[in-house]
């Protein structure tokens, strides 16, 4: 298990205690600042890094402040999970995989139903320019409900094809997947415990859904057995996001592990 990041006494003991599973993040609270923004990105990570293990950057960051950004974000010295979903012919991935592996960040993710030899590509890039980085498919986003895959021809329910794209995921080399908490166990039961299960959609008690439909308390996220918690707006647009992650980090640190 890798050092804990910079965290309050209180709740790091916790971690110790409770956070038993094999992920390679001892805190796995992963806060997602999805701004353009570069000053408000730095303003958020500031106030919440004693609370939480990493932070996320996505496609609006990305585009908007480029490789630069991204280093600067990596350069606050928490683990970075670049937020890209990438897509697209293995040979371009693969070129794509290569430079984000460059930036210094911890894990990528990709889209697991880009196939087989997209997948296993993205992967050897990767680990050919960074042997420590982590690449983890998405297998169905938390925004989609079954009537949704229905519309875009994908006759499964989504519990279904989320199980089916994490074993190809994990056959093709990836080192987990990105799934919604309501399918953590169902990727536990067919991947095992050293899978990593990366889990958007969480919301404490009372939040507000927005565009997340498959979703989970932090709490209940943990105790179904995910690494990480990617939680976004309960935190950043909290009035006070520092105590926003202060205690959402105490829910985590007091839930039993799977």
């Amino acid at each position: 298990m890798t050092e804990i990041p910079a965290i309050a006494p209180a709740v790091a003991t916790a971690y110790v205690r409770n956070w038993m599973t094999p992920s390679p993040f001892a805190n796995p609270i992963f806060v997602a600042l999805d701004t353009p923004d570069l000053g408000r990105a730095r303003d958020l990570a500031d106030a919440v890094r004693p609370y939480v293990g990493g932070l996320k950057v996505g496609l609006e960051f990305l585009t908007a402040q480029g490789p630069s950004g991204a280093a600067e974000i990596v350069s606050l010295g928490l683990p970075v999970f670049a937020d890209v979903k990438f897509h697209d012919i293995p040979n371009t991935v693969a070129g794509a995989a290569r430079e984000i592996a460059r930036l210094g960040i911890s894990l990528f993710n990709i889209h697991a139903s880009g196939g087989i030899a997209m997948m296993r590509a993205a992967k050897q890039a990767a680990a050919e320019t960074n042997p420590q980085m982590k690449v983890i498919g998405v297998t169905v986003l938390t925004s989609l409900t079954d009537g949704d895959l229905a519309v875009v021809g994908q006759s499964p329910p989504a519990r279904a094809q989320v199980e089916r794209l994490a074993r190809l995921a994990q056959a093709s080399g990836l080192d987990g997947v990105v799934c919604s908490p309501r399918e953590i166990g169902i990727v536990r039961r067919a991947c095992g415990p050293a899978f990593l299960v990366v889990t958007p959609g969480i919301r404490p008690a009372g939040a507000a859904l927005a565009d997340q439909r498959r979703v989970m308390s932090p709490a209940q996220a943990i105790a179904a057995g995910a690494d990480i918690l990617v939680i976004g707006r309960p935190i950043t647009a909290a009035a006070d996001p520092g105590e926003a992650a202060r205690v959402i980090a105490e829910e985590v640190a007091r839930a039993p592990a799977a």
